[in-house]
Order: C-alpha cells, then sequence, then structure tokens
C-alpha cells in the first residue's frame, strides 16, 4: 500500500500522507481512496521495517519511533488506538482505551514538533464521546465536554496532540460519530440479528445516534487535510442525526425484515456493563457544523439512502 518511488528513482515525499491506524476500518478506506488518486501513503507500522521503505515503525508501549522518517510529510493522520467496544470495559481494559490514545497521541505530537520538516496538519481522531450523555440537547463544537469515561479519554486525548500544534502544525481533533459500514464497527454488529429479523430498538429507543457513513469519513479526512483554515474539534458525524427507534426501524426497511425485538436497557446493562450503558444507551446529538461552514458536502447525508447505498 506504500507508493516509494516516482519514476525518475526518486522518493515520493512532498505529497506524502504518513498513517497509523492504516489496518482499521477507517484506515483502509482512507488508504483506498487515497491510492485511487495516487497520493503516496506511508504507514505507522508496529513491526520493524526494511531500511529501504518509507513506512515507519514505533512502539507506543517503549515510547519509540524513528523519528527521522516521520519528517517531510506533506500530512499526518493518527487514527491508531485500542478499540473500545473489543472487550468489557474492566479497570485494566479502560486503562488501556485510555494509554493507547494519549501515549500514541503524545509520542507522535512530540515526534512531529521536532521534525526538521514539519507536516502542514496533524489530523488526529478523536470521538463524539466527548460531549457524554446529553438527552436531545443539539450539540455542536462548541459545546462543552460532557461527563463520564469517554468524555475524560477523549479530552485527555486531544490534550495529548498540544506539542505538534504548539510548534505550528495545524492540528484537526476528527471526533467521530457512529462510522457505519458493512465491513465492521457497530452497523456490521447490528446486521447478522436484523438479518434474521430478530433487531428493535435498544432500551425505549429515545435515544440519539450520530451516525456518518464510512465513505463520508475518508471524503471528510482528505477535506480536513486540504482545508487549510480547519483547525481544533470537528465533529465527523451526518447532518441528521436519528434517535435508536428511527435508526432500527430505518435498517428494518432496508433489510424488508420487521424490527420488533427490542433489547430492554436493563438487560444491556446487566450483561454489558458500564460499555455497554455508554455506548448503546447514551444519547449524543450531534451536528457537523464546522464541516459544513468549510464547505464539506455529505455524499450520504440522509440515514435511508446512507443504508441502501452501504448494504
Amino acid at each position: 500500500m506504500t507508493h516509494l518511488y516516482d519514476f525518475n528513482g526518486k522518493l515520493q515525499m512532498e505529497n506524502a500522507i504518513l498513517l497509523s491506524g492504516s489496518s482499521g476500518l477507517i484506515g483502509r478506506e482512507l488508504c483506498a481512496a487515497l491510492m485511487r488518486d495516487n497520493v503516496p501513503v506511508h504507514q505507522l507500522v508496529r513491526h520493524p521495517v526494511h531500511a529501504q521503505t518509507l513506512n515507519v515503525s514505533w512502539d507506543v508501549d517503549a515510547g519509540i519511533i524513528e523519528a527521522e522518517k516521520c519528517s517531510g510529510h506533506r500530512a499526518v493522520v493518527h487514527l491508531a488506538g485500542e478499540p473500545i467496544a473489543a472487550k468489557k470495559w474492566s479497570p485494566e481494559q479502560k486503562q488501556r482505551i485510555l494509554d493507547s490514545r494519549v501515549k500514541g497521541t503524545r509520542l507522535l505530537a512530540e515526534t512531529l514538533a521536532g521534525a526538521e520538516e514539519k507536516p502542514e496538519v496533524f489530523v488526529c481522531a478523536s470521538a463524539i464521546g466527548y460531549y457524554g450523555s446529553r438527552g436531545n440537547e443539539k450539540l455542536t463544537e462548541a459545546s462543552s465536554a460532557g461527563e463520564g469515561f469517554l468524555a475524560e479519554v477523549t479530552k485527555a486525548w486531544e490534550d495529548a496532540a498540544a506539542p505538534a500544534r504548539e510548534a505550528g502544525i495545524r492540528v484537526v481533533h476528527a471526533r467521530f460519530g457512529i462510522v457505519l459500514s458493512p465491513e465492521g464497527g457497530a452497523l456490521a454488529k447490528m446486521l447478522p440479528a436484523f438479518r434474521f429479523g430478530l433487531g428493535g430498538r435498544l432500551g425505549d429507543g429515545s435515544a440519539w445516534m450520530s451516525w456518518i457513513a464510512l465513505p463520508d469519513v475518508a471524503a471528510a479526512l482528505r477535506h480536513a487535510i486540504d482545508c487549510p483554515d480547519l483547525s481544533g474539534p470537528v465533529n465527523f458525524t451526518a447532518p441528521e442525526p436519528v434517535t435508536n427507534f428511527t435508526f432500527t426501524k430505518t435498517l428494518g426497511q432496508v433489510l424488508k425484515r420487521p424490527t420488533i425485538l427490542p433489547a430492554p436497557a436493563a438487560a444491556i446493562r446487566t450483561v454489558l456493563g458500564e460499555m455497554g450503558e455508554t455506548l448503546l444507551l447514551n444519547s449524543s446529538n450531534v451536528l457537523p457544523t464546522r464541516l459544513q461552514e468549510s464547505g464539506f458536502r455529505f455524499q450520504h447525508p440522509r440515514l435511508a439512502e446512507a443504508l441502501t447505498a452501504l448494504l
């Protein structure tokens, strides 16, 4: 996935993007989009790399990175981190989630701040968990931080990018909503039950879900790279969030399946604990104000159309 040389045999660096988390759902989509346009992509990887490749080896836990190879990129996009929903939130797992984001972001930010040739922009993943659970309140980038574990994680995550910002690098915090794709994430986990007609609302269905289609995520990341006036927190969500009731009903309609089997809130809390409460029952009505103000146009702004296209 890495372009190393142009037709004259010279290293391609001028327009290159350095990317962490390239094996994840969003990373794969972004890589594919960049490659289609012949944009060189160099990857941050956890294993040692050959001296002739421009991929960059790093070890977040050990605080080690090939710093000299981080110099000269046009942009750095940082998506790596421990998956939020991979395991129940034991104290140890919560610490892994926090450390993987804060330590990795700080290591990369400090490295870029000290680079001989700094990137124009550092786009760092974040999440709408920053806002906590806020009922029906409409939330924009100007809204305050919320409460709870994910709010604490995202605030520390964003703060860890300070060295890059202080070095004069434009920093964008991409606050991702629920990324929709049949290839992974929340939608992929929901599809088996819904395809068998076993899906339904979560709790009473009133919680707001702020979603975004995966192709729009990749397009918005590229927009963040290319838009010089965009910095700070940016909500990566579609312009029409929906309640959980509407989401599940719409998904059932697209799949032509009934959605009559709700998952009671008490059962979710019992089985999944704090993780289930936070990821499945919290309500976040988040709007992509800064993306739209900066001229970004969504390919899939409405849920029914997005699910039809994705599925």
